[in-house]
């Protein structure tokens, strides 16, 4: 008999599809039929952060985009399309940039560790580093250290985003639109509200200092 390694997972598609009709002979119907999410995420593709469950909300009602360690970077077409998509055709009213903590990633670039071709992605996280060093420098336990960069790193993303032509386009046409940035704790399921949100160019700056400088006040908790 041929080894079918991945049979488990289509078994358990087809329950799952079977328990999704049986509870709701329309759910297919109705997913076919739309899409209209009013939130796109963007997160790290960690498989322990899944987006629609940790919101509570059900496919369809979430447009999703996911890379190491949460990184919106002006030159990735992926998320640029994604972004634009999200923004122009399906009209979200919020976009969420979501780190967590322990993220790996951001772990690698705050130690500068080696790791072949993803030290160039990396290098974004590193440069966020850079630039809040010296906070950093005065957090003596390392996991705080890598936990608060976590949320550092979230913070200038939601920069990064809202300094893309989408997103200034989308403004300027008068579409409702706000940024935020939050953090995910694995050990307890919980979303941080970093509270930094964004829903104009002439607010960016204020809210990110705010969000920086209320940072800046807190110890890491865990």
């Amino acid at each position: 008999m041929t080894n079918r390694p991945l049979q488990p997972l289509i078994d358990q598609n087809r329950a799952w599809s079977e328990a999704r009709r049986q509870e709701d002979p329309e759910f297919f119907s109705r997913l076919v039929s739309q899409q209209e999410p009013e939130y796109l995420w963007i997160g790290c593709a960690d498989s322990r952060v899944p987006a629609n469950e940790i919101v509570g909300l059900m496919p369809g009602e979430l447009f999703v985009h996911r890379n190491v360690a949460n990184v919106v970077v002006q030159t990735d077409l992926n998320c640029l399309s994604v972004l634009q998509y999200a923004v122009e055709v399906l009209k979200v009213k919020h976009i969420l940039v979501v780190g967590h903590y322990g993220c790996g990633g951001v772990q690698a670039a705050l130690e500068r560790r080696k790791l072949g071709l993803i030290d160039n992605w990396l290098r974004h996280v590193q440069s966020v580093a850079d630039k809040h060093q010296e906070h950093l420098n005065e957090i003596e336990d390392d996991k705080d250290r890598v936990d608060r960069l976590c949320e550092l790193n979230v913070i200038e993303q939601v920069v990064n985003v809202c300094k893309t032509t989408v997103v200034e386009n989308a403004w300027a046409s008068g579409q409702q639109l706000t940024v935020n940035g939050w953090t995910y704790r694995l050990n307890n399921g919980l979303v941080r509200d970093l509270q930094i949100s964004v829903d104009d160019s002439s607010s960016l700056t204020t809210s990110h200092e705010g969000a920086v400088s209320r940072l800046h006040q807190r110890p890491v908790t865990r």
